[in-house]
């Protein structure tokens, strides 16, 4: 059966258009200005946020995928392009002959140190300051409501 599809109304469409404006602008700037200022990446950066957050500073590979909503040849790369550099390592896991844990390094640590006070200033001005107090609360439900509808979508 051939179903019409059902077009964005024009509202729909400058919601639309205006978050995928808004969000590739602001990642694209972000990640711009965490390099220039730190050398990192923001896949670098996102991945020492999420190890150094983590108790023991260690993660599993597949759990800090799922995460940061990587497939697990992407997380693969990023690890070993880390490790080359020295902020994470690779540790056996002792219960999973299989598995592995990706460890934050203490060069990974004094990064995450460096870059996270210029990386939260940027996401304050070019993000938060643009937003009252009650915005940013209904900006968040927003973006979990939304998550939440697409994790009961099929992929």
């Amino acid at each position: 059966m051939d179903e019409t599809p059902r077009w964005l109304n024009a509202e729909e469409k400058a919601a639309w258009d205006g978050f995928i404006r808004m969000q590739e602008t602001l990642v694209g700037r972000l990640s711009r200005l965490l390099q220039a200022d730190s050398g990192m990446s923001a896949s670098d950066y996102v991945v020492l946020v999420n190890l150094t957050e983590s108790s023991e500073g260690k993660m599993r590979y597949l759990e800090l995928a799922k995460l940061v909503n990587w497939e697990k040849s992407r997380m693969s790369h990023q690890v070993r392009r880390m490790t080359q550099r020295g902020l994470v390592a690779r540790e056996e896991c002792p219960d999973d002959a299989r598995g592995a844990f990706i460890v934050v390094t203490p060069a990974g640590y004094e990064a995450i140190e460096a870059a996270a006070p210029l990386h939260v200033e940027h996401v304050r001005r070019l993000f938060v300051d643009a937003l009252t107090p009650n915005q940013l609360g209904t900006f968040a439900r927003l973006t979990q409501r939304v998550s939440d509808h697409m994790d009961k979508q099929p992929d």
